[in-house]
């Protein structure tokens, strides 16, 4: 009976034969589209709306709060940064690591390249590249010229792309989870396409949010306040946004690829570098020394984004997926005891 569901097993995990691959031919291209993007949607949705809803909750407060007057605003988008957002980045750094090597789920997916002790390097180096995202702009508008006006115009401007980033996160655990689904079943093919759809549709949206934002530009600021001078500021801002937006609708998603496929080590260190070698060394520049001000700081932070997004990319794309699946295999084995081992065990039992 073990030995019967042991073969099971390791047939199920083995490269599809030659009639399943034929029926694959057969498949259209719309049906294979509409197959993935369901299953994508059932892991994206839910993590999507979870995100999006519960970071809502600060940006709809930041929109009362802009009302009452700038002065209230600017305080509140320092507090909200400093105080909230770090404090919550530092209890996930301490608590992703002892949850991933703790629970049994992150234990049991090690055989689809989620490894415990990489995949808690990955998100700390995502938590270290987003926490300050939005600390570092925004306290270095401080010492800046008219400092009020920039910081109000800047944390609008940011708390919109950070909402629209709650999407892209719902879609960065969807590649994750669908890759590393197809890796463990043996299929590099649909490990590809399922790459294909999930970027594409965090795309598609990317592009109508960077559309939006570059039509409204500064009309969208006075939902948040009623100052004519931060209106203007975050319509001088508008085509950074756009710009964030569509990024955003691209990197995240490849980061999800990437814990999906067990590169977490390595691009741990290609967010880091461009973030922190890249990123703000070049918006400090660009903002104190030539004079940009809070234009510069965010360049700086956009020129970091795209060497990241074009870094994994250039990954991805040169990624032998059928030695992937054969990786994946080779942690599955680990996993499956011999018949008399596991015999032993159920009798400890």
């Amino acid at each position: 009976m073990e030995n019967s569901k042991r073969d099971e097993l390791r047939l199920s995990l083995l490269p599809q034969n030659n009639a399943e691959k034929e029926q694959e031919v057969k498949e259209t291209l719309g049906w294979r589209i509409w197959a993935e993007s369901k299953k994508m949607w059932v892991v994206a949705g839910p993590a999507i709306f979870t995100r999006f809803s519960t970071f809502g909750v600060s940006v709809i407060t930041q929109a009362f709060i802009g009302h009452v007057g700038s002065t209230e605003l600017a305080a509140y988008a320092l507090v909200f940064t400093v105080f909230v957002r770090f404090a919550n980045g530092v209890l996930i750094l301490i608590f992703l690591p002892r949850h991933n090597a703790q629970s049994p789920a992150a234990q049991a997916v090690s055989h689809t390249h989620l490894r415990v002790k990489e995949g808690g390097l990955e998100n700390q180096s995502w938590m270290c590249e987003s926490v300050p995202g939005g600390i570092i702009p925004r306290n270095s508008t401080g010492n800046m010229k008219n400092a009020e006006v920039a910081i109000d115009a800047l944390s609008i401007c940011l708390n919109i792309s950070g909402w629209e980033m709650m999407v892209s996160v719902g879609f960065l655990a969807a590649a994750g989870v669908r890759v590393a689904n197809e890796l463990g079943a043996g299929s590099a093919r649909n490990a590809k396409f399922s790459i294909k759809v999930v970027v594409s549709t965090s795309l598609s949206i990317g592009v109508v949010l960077f559309t939006l934002f570059l039509w409204f530009r500064g009309s969208l600021a006075y939902i948040f306040t009623d100052s004519k001078a931060v209106a203007d500021a975050v319509a001088d801002l508008a085509s950074l946004l756009a710009f964030t937006i569509l990024l955003n609708s691209v990197q995240p998603v490849l980061s999800g690829v990437a814990v999906g496929a067990g590169w977490q080590g390595l691009v741990a260190y290609v967010n880091l570098g461009c973030y922190y070698l890249v990123g703000i060394p070049a918006g400090l520049v660009l903002g104190y020394v030539i004079g940009y001000q809070v234009k510069g700081i965010w360049i700086g932070m956009i020129l970091g984004t795209v060497i990241q997004t074009i870094l994994l990319i250039y990954i991805t794309w040169k990624t032998d997926w059928d030695n992937q699946v054969a990786m994946a295999h080779a942690r599955v084995n680990k996993w499956l005891l011999p018949s008399k081992e596991s015999k032993h065990g159920q009798d400890n039992l």
